[in-house]
């Protein structure tokens, strides 16, 4: 079976030391779960210019459907100075005024989310009003017994806890790093350990899982009172970008075909080091990993 996956949000250019990549965590998810082996849509907004022409060129080459993909007549495709320090960290500058600000969520996209097994979105893409209204409504039409990831990603001054707590109470997955829950601690007054504060996010939001990834320490599942913890997988880091987003497709298939969660952390971890192993958010999964998801 071929789940409908679509994610929804920025997609951008990442401009690297090394040249520029297409990015941005909605769209890296949406081209893992694509070579994962779901039919996704990406739900996102490019500029009618060079770069978006180039984005939809590349997204091709992914084998993502641009179909959901919106095109902006004044706004510019957006686009992220990037800098990568030791261990592969990258360090990010976000452009503001870009095509992704003006997602309207079109019909296409109403038709891609009605039929979805899986949406995930993110906190970047609510940076704007007009794109956050979009996100949300389209979320709340996804069908009642789909996977609704909110996947934080909670850059430079763009994010807020209002945005934040409305975000989670539609979502019913939530996958958070270990930079970012110590702010959702502090926003949701969240005591005890790291187990009792993802136990009290779940219980106030009502979320069937949490994932909690920590880079190279691997990463802890909850769901359904269950726990899994993975201690990672030993990589030769190039740079950590779209490893998180990689993280969360191989998740989100897992919990789709009902994996168990041990199950489904190792595939992840494994997913995310080959990632981080590799330069750049999209690069070409080796047929080991994509046989694993085959069953």
């Amino acid at each position: 079976m071929s789940f409908k996956i679509v994610g929804i949000g920025e997609v951008l250019w990442d401009m690297l030391p090394g040249g520029r990549q297409l990015g941005g965590a909605p769209a890296n998810f949406t081209y893992h779960a694509t070579a994962l082996g779901a039919d996704t849509r990406l739900v996102s907004r490019v500029g009618r210019d060079e770069l978006g022409r180039e984005t939809l060129e590349r997204l091709g080459k992914l084998g993502v459907s641009t179909e959901c993909v919106e095109i902006d007549e004044q706004l510019p495709t957006g686009s992220v100075g990037v800098t990568v320090s030791a261990g592969g960290q990258p360090h990010y500058e976000i452009f503001e005024n870009v095509a992704w600000d003006a997602i309207r969520g079109e019909s296409a996209a109403l038709r891609a989310v009605a039929a979805a097994d899986a949406v995930c979105f993110g906190s970047l893409a609510q940076r704007s009003a007009t794109s956050r209204a979009a996100i949300q409504a389209l979320v709340g039409k996804a069908p009642g017994s789909a996977l609704r990831i909110f996947d934080i990603n909670l850059r430079q001054h763009y994010h807020s806890p209002t945005v934040i707590e409305q975000s989670l109470s539609l979502a019913n997955v939530l996958k958070v790093n270990d930079a970012e829950l110590p702010r959702l601690v502090e926003w949701f007054a969240l005591t005890g350990d790291v187990r009792a504060q993802i136990q009290r996010l779940a219980a106030r939001f009502a979320l069937r899982a949490v994932a909690l990834t920590r880079g190279d320490a691997g990463s802890l599942l909850f769901a359904d009172g269950r726990w899994s913890e993975h201690p990672g997988v030993v990589a030769t880091v190039v740079d950590t970008i779209g490893a998180g987003d990689s993280f969360t497709a191989a998740m989100t298939l897992g919990l789709l075909k009902g994996w168990d969660l041990d199950r489904i952390n190792d595939h992840a971890n494994r997913l995310a080091a080959f990632v981080c192993s590799q330069a750049g958010a999209t690069p070409q999964l080796p047929e080991t990993i994509r046989r694993g998801f085959e069953d």
